[in-house]
C-alpha cells in the first residue's frame, strides 16, 4: 500500500498493477485532502489506513485506475466502499458527477503521465 500525497508515475502504477490484479491499481481517493492510498488488494484497506491517518469517511470514494488505458478507460469508478445510501449513493459507481469531477482532478493532480 502507497500513500500518494506528491506524484505517482505511470510506470509506477504499471508495475503494482502486474503483480496483483494485471492491469488494474485499487486507489481511495480523499476528495478533500487530495490524497489517494493505491496498491492495496481491497478498497477496504486503503480506506482504513486514510481513516486512521485522519480523512473522514465522507471524502473517501474507491476507484480503479488502468495505467494501460487512455483518458477515457484510466479511472472506473467501482467499489464497494462507494455505496452510501445516506448520501444517495446506491451503487458501487459514483453517482454524483461532482463528486466524479473531483476525483478525476485529484487523480490528474497526483498521476504523473
Amino acid at each position: 500500500m502507497k500513500l500518494v500525497d506528491k506524484e505517482v508515475t505511470i510506470l509506477e502504477l504499471k508495475k503494482m498493477s502486474s503483480k496483483t490484479f494485471g492491469g488494474l491499481v485499487k486507489a481511495v481517493v480523499d476528495i478533500n485532502m487530495k490524497i489517494m492510498v493505491v496498491d492495496a488488494e481491497l478498497h477496504a484497506d486503503e480506506e482504513k489506513f486514510l481513516l486512521d491517518n485522519g480523512s473522514k469517511q465522507i471524502n473517501l470514494w474507491g476507484i480503479n485506475l488502468y495505467p494501460d488505458m487512455s483518458e477515457d478507460g484510466f479511472i472506473e469508478f467501482d467499489s464497494m466502499i462507494n455505496i452510501r445510501p445516506r448520501l444517495n449513493n446506491f451503487s458501487r459507481g459514483v453517482d454524483s458527477e461532482e463528486i466524479r469531477k473531483k476525483i478525476i482532478k485529484v487523480v490528474n493532480k497526483l498521476v504523473k503521465r
